[in-house]
């Protein structure tokens, strides 16, 4: 059977999906890896991807296109999201990378990019009949994506990733209480805005997809070793995500790594996290939010395979 492989390289995480197909819409997997590079780090603060980001994403890349290569990958899609998109030296870094590596980046614009997280969540919960509000909370931005039958209704992309997040208010470890107070209120300012900007939300399913939202399942399910067949599907409630937030908030970064779930590199993100989807809930007035394991990196194949058998 035919080898395909898609590689997600967001503002803080790289994630590569190796898997067989022989017809669009479904695959078997193959093989899996991420790692935590932050791309994005200081981009806030000067607009532009730092130069050892770049040597540490380049040397990840470097290492997942060869493991497509050895799996004999007839096509490989390797998408880069806000990090790329935004930074002034972001076309120079996709030169670098090609060069490198031999894989060209594809720059996706946000509606893109929700696009594609819907069809990996889609796909992840088995295609939910419901309409689905997928909230994916990345590194640089974090999109809403409102749609039915894994047609967008709706998109909303906004800068509320949590490396921009982090930089911008949590100078404390651990944050402070002002420090707190001041990143939910920002937060909540932007939630109000997205309700204002999205249909009716009434029958609607909050899905959660990205590090954020799989990190509070695990720490949730208390896993020392990650388990995306435990994680995908998970339900965290209202009050289980505040209660979350509240205990990471008091620790200092050491003491969030002793945390069962919480992998490292995401022990000083994971409280922006939180905030973001506890602030969505709370404005979008959801009880619950499902989680899935499946996201941007499973549409990203998804899309690969649907082109490579489109009919001619």
């Amino acid at each position: 059977m035919p080898i395909y492989a898609a590689i997600d390289v967001g503002t803080n995480t790289i994630r590569l999906l190796v898997a067989e197909a022989d017809a669009p819409g479904d695959f078997r997997l193959v093989s899996e890896e991420q790692a935590i590079t932050r791309l994005g780090e200081d981009l806030l603060r000067t607009g532009s991807l730092k130069e050892e980001a770049m040597v540490r994403t380049t040397a990840v890349l470097r290492r997942y296109a060869e493991i497509a290569r050895r799996h004999g990958a007839e096509a490989v899609l390797a998408v880069a999201t806000s990090a790329v998109r935004e930074a002034m030296n972001g076309e120079d870094f996709s030169a670098k990378v090609l060069e490198e590596t031999g894989l060209a980046l594809r720059i996706i614009p946000s509606e893109e990019e929700a696009r594609l997280a819907i069809l990996g969540v889609s796909r992840a919960l088995g295609f939910p009949s419901e309409d689905l509000l997928v909230l994916d909370v990345g590194g640089g931005s974090v999109e809403f994506a409102l749609a039915r039958d894994v047609r967008p209704k709706a998109i909303i992309s906004t800068d509320l990733g949590v490396v921009k997040l982090t930089e911008g208010f949590l100078k404390s470890d651990p944050p402070t209480l002002g420090e707190l107070q001041a990143l939910r209120e920002a937060i909540r300012r932007r939630i109000k805005g997205v309700r204002a900007s999205l249909p009716d939300l009434r029958g609607a399913l909050l899905v959660g997809t990205g590090g954020t939202a799989t990190t509070l399942a695990a720490i949730h399910l208390k896993l020392v070793v990650y388990d995306p067949e435990k994680v995908n599907g998970t339900s965290l409630s209202l009050e289980q995500v505040e209660g979350l937030l509240r205990s990471l908030a008091k620790m200092s970064h050491r003491e969030r790594l002793q945390v069962p779930g919480l992998e490292q590199g995401r022990e000083d993100l994971i409280v922006a996290g939180a905030a973001v989807v506890l602030e969505t809930m709370q404005g979008l007035s959801f009880p619950s939010l499902l989680i899935s394991d499946g996201g941007l990196r499973e549409g990203i194949l998804l899309d690969l395979l649907e082109r490579r058998f489109k009919p001619s």
